[in-house]
Parts: structure tokens; sequence; C-alpha cells
């Protein structure tokens, strides 16, 4: 995996993937951008939520939409690094079983989702939870 991130001017950058994909990021001084420890928490609800509706696919379950709502919480200080990390996925759909919905968030966390796993095991507290929404 390579990536690039480029100094456009005061605290903007534009990172740009390997996959050709660029970014606007921004430290929050004109907020014409995503922060980066906002990229972060992004990056964790994107990867786990990927997890989840593949997971949900392959068990047959009718998923209409998927969202994954995301807290980070960060001591006020210098550096801040994140402490917690709360996810909630909301899956809505016809007749989704809950066993099914948590195996998937289970497996997410414990055994597919790079960026949690990577987080938890530098001490970040990770929590998941779930609600369905039948449509």
């Amino acid at each position: 995996m390579q990536g690039k991130v480029t100094w456009v001017d005061g605290l903007m950058f534009v990172g740009e993937a390997g996959s050709g994909n660029s970014v606007v990021m921004e430290g929050g001084e004109k907020d014409n951008g995503i922060r980066p420890m906002e990229m972060i928490l992004l990056g964790v609800g994107g990867c786990a939520s990927y997890d989840v509706v593949s997971i949900l696919k392959k068990a047959r379950q009718d998923v209409i939409s998927c969202h994954c709502e995301l807290e980070g919480v960060r001591p006020d200080a210098v550096p801040a690094p994140f402490e917690r990390i709360e996810m909630e996925f909301v899956v809505r759909g016809r007749g989704i079983k809950e066993a099914q919905v948590a195996r998937a968030v289970e497996l997410s966390a414990e055994k597919y989702c790079s960026a949690s796993i990577m987080l938890r095991n530098a001490g970040v507290e990770i929590v998941h939870r779930f609600r369905i929404e039948e449509i």
C-alpha cells in the first residue's frame, strides 16, 4: 500500500492513495477538509461497515441499508490519541435476524477489521453495538 500527502497551503494537505483516490485534509484552521484524526475514525467505521455488510449479504440477509455511527473519545491534551471508540451499526432491512447481525459485528471486531484490531492492539477501547430497523 502506498500514499502521498502534499501540503497545499496553511494547514491544508491533499492525501493521494496508491489507488489514485484523493482526499483533502485540514488541521482545523479553515475547516476546508477532514481533520486527520477524523480520517482515522471514519476509516475504522468504513472498514468495519464493509465487513458487516459483506458478512450479512453472504448470510443472505435482506439488508437495504447500513450505517455506522461513531464517537471517538480523546483526552484534552497533546498528543490526543483515541482512548475509546464507540461504534453502533444501524442495519435496515426485511426479516434481518439479530443473531446474524451479532455474528457479523463480532467477526468484524475479532477477525476481519484490520483498522479496529490495530487500534485495539494499541490500547484503544472499542465498543461495538448494533440495532436493527425493520422496514
